[in-house]
């Protein structure tokens, strides 16, 4: 008897694959033609720049069944704009453009609200799973690097522990399997991880004196840590 066929992709799938590339893709390119650095610059700009998306491409055709939801959309601009920033962040480190912006600033809150309507997406449509989950969270922790790595020009290099500890945490689970268990849901966690963006768009705000920026990350990464620290204790207890 031969194999089953698989299953037919739905219709849009695809373009909807594509164009997570090709957008982002369009928006580095105009954005290092725009500066107009060197070359080599400008080539490693947009190759950081499509990092996010190409993963996020990736993580859409593995998917099983192949279905993008409404609130999926809105996560992947989120994508799209995450790799703008990244490539905004490189031309920033190769002094090719200020660390603090409006445009990038505007960017990045137009990010930060399409996390907020990904999640109303969600519950409006009944289209919530833990695929589509699992990517916003992801996507979340990868724009929380960016942002950290660009705050980190103009507050220090402290501020990347922001981005950095949604990693720590996975390499730690690795040695430790507790770490590996489902965490108990927590509107006090949402809140925290939300905090970290506004924070850190608060920072990259150029009228913000740096001063003012300092405290407010500084206080976004302490009840970060506070909240790590709590969800250690909680899955290790368990075990």
């Amino acid at each position: 008897m031969s194999a089953p066929a698989p299953a037919a992709r739905p219709r849009g799938t695809g373009l909807v694959e594509s164009a997570v590339v090709l957008l982002p893709l369009a928006l580095c390119v105009g954005l290092v033609t725009r500066v107009g650095p060197a070359v080599g610059t400008g080539v490693l700009a947009v190759v950081v720049g499509l990092v996010v998306p190409v993963v996020a491409t990736w993580a859409l055709v593995r998917r099983r069944p192949a279905v993008v939801s409404p609130p999926d959309v809105a996560t992947l601009a989120r994508v799209a704009l995450t790799g703008v920033v990244a490539t905004a962040t490189v031309l920033v480190l190769a002094d090719q453009l200020p660390a603090r912006t409006w445009a990038v600033a505007l960017v990045v809150g137009a990010a930060l609200l399409l996390d907020a309507v990904d999640g109303w997406l969600a519950r409006a449509t009944g289209t919530a799973s833990p695929a589509g989950a699992r990517l916003d969270m992801e996507s979340d922790a990868a724009l929380l690097l960016v942002l950290s790595v660009l705050a980190a020009v103009t507050l220090g290099w402290w501020v990347l522990a922001i981005g950095a500890l949604r990693y720590v945490f996975v390499l730690a689970s690795w040695v430790r399997p507790a770490l590996r268990g489902e965490l108990t849901p927590s509107l006090a966690r949402r809140v925290v991880a939300a905090v970290q963006g506004i924070a850190l768009l608060v920072a990259l705000v150029p009228v913000v004196p740096p001063p003012l920026a300092t405290a407010g990350v500084a206080l976004a990464l302490a009840a970060l840590l506070v909240s790590f620290g709590r969800d250690v204790v909680d899955l290790e207890s368990r075990r």
